[in-house]
């Protein structure tokens, strides 16, 4: 019988990792319809680092939510400044992304980005392996380049409008390049310090979660009123907004506890895994063709997923 209780209590577990998990691909794939769903006239009518600032107020409140239901009795646990201030530097960096891509487009075109964003990935996993001296073995390093493949080819053209252009034509300027650059390097460092600090501090994770968001609501807060955005602060604001902004508080939460409870490289196959929802999502919503280029996509996720957590 205890073997039996066991055996269920494990399956319960696996059954609510894998939900998760599945939710969160949902949520990273069905982003970009979304917020193309948002738009009028083919511009988004809302400010971007106002959703920013509301993301991070409902992971906030979210956190403490769980604090106050779950972690009641954590809430004697001693804490003191080194506790607290590593989460200022995490909010720094994930703040400082964020503004990085809406001005490095300035010297790219969006495909550019789109397809050179994916090096990330490389990012990542290195910082991955060496600040946190996680070996990787060869077959491990072979499956993260199929998930860069992956992204490339689907960026490349893994969805086409019938009545638009065959060819996609890339630039990018050499300031561009730097910029892409930093915003792999800081996409990588901040995905890694965060797990480190979330892994390596004996802290309930609503705790934690709360340092990190009100330390995130504190930074983007000062980069929206010095950014002098127009208009109110719900402007152009709608009930696919508060979609927007619920999911991706929602997907935060999760990830946090798979950075906690597993790792980095998980979170990279989540958001690979996520195009394929993409995909679904754009074809029924907007009318656009899959390609070769998304089967290509489909394959190489396939064959990384074999590769990375197979049987060796």
């Amino acid at each position: 019988m205890v073997l039996l209780r066991e055996a269920a209590s494990s399956a319960q577990r696996w059954g609510l990792w894998g939900l998760m998990l599945a939710l969160s691909v949902a949520i990273y794939g069905s982003h970009a319809p979304l917020l193309t769903h948002c738009k009028v006239d083919g511009v988004i009518p809302f400010s971007s680092a106002a959703v920013v600032v509301l993301v991070e107020l409902t992971e906030l409140g979210l956190s403490l939510l769980c604090l106050l239901t779950w972690d009641r009795d954590l809430l004697g646990v001693t804490i003191s400044w080194h506790h607290v201030v590593p989460f200022a530097l995490s909010a720094l960096l994930y703040a400082a992304n964020n503004n990085l891509v809406v001005h490095m487009q300035l010297f790219m075109d969006p495909s550019t980005y789109q397809v050179l964003s994916n090096l990330k990935i490389v990012s990542t996993a290195l910082l991955y392996s060496l600040l946190l001296r996680r070996r990787l073995g060869a077959r491990r390093w072979l499956a993260l380049l199929l998930l860069v493949a992956a992204g490339v080819s689907y960026s490349c053209g893994g969805l086409q409008d019938p009545g638009g252009p065959s060819r996609m034509e890339l630039h990018i300027t050499p300031v561009g390049l730097v910029l892409i650059s930093v915003y792999c390097l800081i996409s990588g460092l901040s995905a890694v310090y965060t797990e480190a600090i979330l892994k390596t501090q004996a802290l309930p994770l609503s705790l934690q979660n709360f340092f990190l968001y009100f330390f995130g609501v504190l930074l983007n807060s000062m980069g929206y009123f010095w950014s002098g955005t127009e208009g109110g602060f719900l402007e152009g604001f709608s009930s696919w907004v508060l979609v927007i902004v619920i999911s991706q508080a929602l997907n935060g939460l999760i990830m946090s506890v798979v950075m906690k409870h597993s790792s980095n490289i998980t979170r990279l196959f989540v958001i690979s895994c996520s195009i394929l929802v993409n995909a679904l999502l754009s074809v029924a919503l907007f009318d656009l063709q899959l390609t070769l280029l998304f089967f290509v996509a489909v394959v190489c996720i396939g064959l990384a997923v074999h590769l990375y957590y197979g049987v060796t």
